[in-house]
């Protein structure tokens, strides 16, 4: 048996049904993007309405000499510093499964990587619960990450034979829809723990949920693929044939279009949090809602398109007219693009208070969380596909890295923010989506040609 077969899963050609780790592994993915979001959708919040305030802020270690490297360009706001260092945090997020993959690969296999993430996270989310140890649990919460996030989407992969491409475009859905169902449940519990006993509880809570991550993993091992055998013990591997360097250089390309739109997307989850507390009407007859609420929004807009988008796909696909992946990723860039100009109609149309109402802001998450699910599972399926077996890790960890730096650049215009009016920033944001979309279009042909190489 090798790491790609796993201990229970038919790998025939023939497979019709999906495999049961899918389970475990969306089910781990949902308890862990619980944990993540629910802190995330507080960290902004954090930051500029408790942590930056005089007698907190002299608490933290290494937040002065943080803050003096950031502003390299002068002094800056309480406002960019957050904006930057929640760019950093979650861009490097998104870059360490990197380090994760080379780790699952060459020396500890994927479990007992996802494992030792799992232990990372969970004691940086309890380090968030106090002043003092705030950068410390960043730390352990990118390194955590970096183990668990590649990892657990390259098992997927390596739980569907490489013919069984429609089937496992399928269960990428299922594992994108359970991180979804966790995106949504976990600001809306931190959010709640944090408005009725403050935002030290909601971390302590999403240290709980990671904790159920590791346990849901650990029960399910049997159903997953089998560990990597240790670097002396493997033969040396051929040279990559000239199809699969072309395979791997198209999957480069797919993971480069995705920065533009990662800039656009994720500024709703930091700068898009602040503005709607600050800006949008959130009063209702049971009193006001946290803003850390709509962090939920675009997930859970995510899990409701998922059947009327599978239906569409699977009609398009009887008559012969289903969009190829590349085609999907424009579109799905395009759709990201689009919302975001639903929050500069927000800005223009405001109520006789100056609020904006909180339509607009829910019908732009709305439409972020449609936008994702129509491009982000289509780009795992289409790197997993890509990708030559030896190096599935690394590479399926590379797509994260589009995040990384679609994060870290949005931080960085996110510092911008309360220098512009919220109608130019926002237009500032969709713009970014709107440049991915054109040039995936354009890409389209030579992309596709690519991945047909054989």
């Amino acid at each position: 048996m090798t790491d790609d077969q796993p201990a229970d899963t038919p790998s025939a050609p023939g497979l019709t049904r999906h495999p049961r780790g899918i389970a475990i592994l969306a089910a781990t993915e949902l308890a862990e993007r619980f944990s993540y979001y629910g802190m995330a959708a507080l960290l902004t919040l954090y930051m500029v309405k408790q942590l930056f305030l005089p007698g907190h802020v002299e608490q933290v270690v290494g937040l002065a000499t943080l803050r003096h490297l950031f502003e390299f360009r002068g002094p800056m706001s309480d406002v960019a510093f957050a904006s930057l260092i929640y760019g950093w945090y979650a861009g490097l997020v998104y870059f360490t499964p990197l380090g994760g993959g080379w780790l699952a690969d060459r020396v500890l296999g994927p479990r007992h990587t996802v494992s030792l993430g799992a232990l990372l996270m969970t004691g940086g989310h309890l380090a968030m619960a106090f002043d003092q140890s705030f950068l410390l649990a960043l730390l352990l919460l990118i390194l955590g990450s970096g183990c668990l996030k590649g990892n657990l989407a390259a098992q997927v992969g390596s739980l569907y034979p490489a013919s069984a491409t429609s089937l496992r475009d399928r269960g990428f859905t299922i594992f994108s829809t359970a991180i979804n169902i966790g995106a949504v449940a976990g600001p809306l519990a931190t959010g709640a723990v944090a408005e009725l006993h403050g935002y030290h509880a909601g971390f302590t809570l999403a240290a709980g949920l990671m904790l159920v991550a590791l346990a849901v993993y650990l029960f399910g091992q049997r159903l997953l693929p089998a560990s990597f055998a240790r670097p002396a013990a493997r033969a040396v591997t051929a040279p990559l044939t000239p199809a699969e360097r072309r395979r791997s250089l198209a999957a480069a390309l797919i993971i480069l279009l995705n920065i533009p739109t990662a800039i656009t997307y994720t500024m709703i989850g930091g700068i898009g949090i602040l503005w709607i507390d600050q800006h949008v009407s959130l009063q209702t007859s049971l009193g006001t809602v946290p803003a850390s609420w709509f962090n939920s929004a675009d997930s859970f807009a995510s899990i409701i398109i998922v059947p009327p988008l599978v239906a569409l796909w699977a009609w398009q696909a009887r008559r012969g007219r289903e969009p190829d992946g590349i085609t999907k990723l424009a579109l799905g860039f395009l759709l990201t693009a689009l919302s975001a100009l639903l929050i500069v109609t927000g800005t223009l149309l405001p109520d006789a208070a100056g609020k904006t109402s909180v339509l607009w802001p829910l019908a732009s998450f709305f439409g972020m969380g449609f936008a994702f699910m129509y491009y982000w599972p289509v780009t795992l399926s289409l790197v997993a596909r890509a990708a030559p077996a030896r190096y599935s890790a690394s590479l399926m960890s590379a797509v994260y890295a589009s995040l990384f730096v679609g994060t870290v650049l949005m931080g960085w215009v996110g510092s911008f923010y309360d220098q512009m009016d919220a109608t130019r920033f926002w237009l500032l944001d969709g713009s970014f989506a709107f440049v991915g979309a054109a040039l995936t279009f354009a890409l389209r042909r030579p992309i596709n040609a690519a991945l047909a190489a054989t």
